[in-house]
């Protein structure tokens, strides 16, 4: 991934929250015949130092049978567009032009696949306790009958990847000069929901002239 202007994020603790915040990823897998790519959530988690991810697909979508294939799984995070009237400099020289800000995080490696019905039940019930946790009323694996549930966990077949390697990209305009900053940070914080996520991670990047 290209990351120029200090936007290059490596820690991998960082990673690890921005991929458990975002949730949902794309599998992308290259094969003899094409390029597999498959949307869906995971559950992001730390094991012995690792990172791992685990998601699910339905047994029909033929992606699983890629496992041990070389993969990655790109995790889109906030985006949203900057105007070149958020720069003070715009009124200095008018040396400026429109970009987009944006978080992404990329994890590269293999995969495997499994479907073992207890490690398929506690997969669903942890990414199901996930995001359930905090509502009024929070649904569980257990409120479905057991012979439904079965029926179901044949459907589908687990996918767990510990990448080998994961690189980020925070693209935040965190190169400009100090004033610039300021105003794209108000700028974003005008921007939505978004917006304000892309400018409290500005705000975490020390400033440098």
């Amino acid at each position: 991934m290209y990351r120029p202007n200090r936007s290059a994020i490596d820690d991998p603790s960082l990673l690890r929250h921005a991929m458990s915040e975002i949730g949902f990823g794309a599998l992308v897998t290259p094969h003899g015949e094409g390029i597999g790519i498959t949307h869906l959530p995971w559950i992001v988690r730390e094991a012995e130092g690792r990172t791992v991810l685990e998601g699910h697909v339905a047994r029909a979508n033929g992606h699983w049978r890629l496992a041990g294939m070389q993969s990655v799984v790109i995790f889109q995070g906030p985006q949203a567009y900057v105007s070149p009237s958020f720069y003070p400099s715009k009124a200095e020289h008018g040396k400026v032009v429109p970009t987009w800000a944006y978080i992404t995080v990329h994890a590269h490696g293999v995969f495997e696949a499994f479907n073992g019905g207890e490690e398929l039940h506690a997969h669903l019930t942890a990414l199901t306790d996930l995001h359930e946790v905090g509502r009024a009323e929070p649904w569980a694996v257990s409120d479905a009958p057991v012979p439904y549930l079965a029926a179901l966990k044949r459907g589908i077949v687990g996918l767990r990847f510990v990448p080998t390697r994961v690189e980020g990209k925070w693209k935040v305009n965190q190169h400009r000069s100090a004033e610039d900053r300021r105003g794209t940070y108000e700028g974003l914080m005008g921007a939505g929901e978004q917006g304000v996520d892309l400018a409290q991670a500005l705000a975490s990047f020390p400033e440098t002239e």
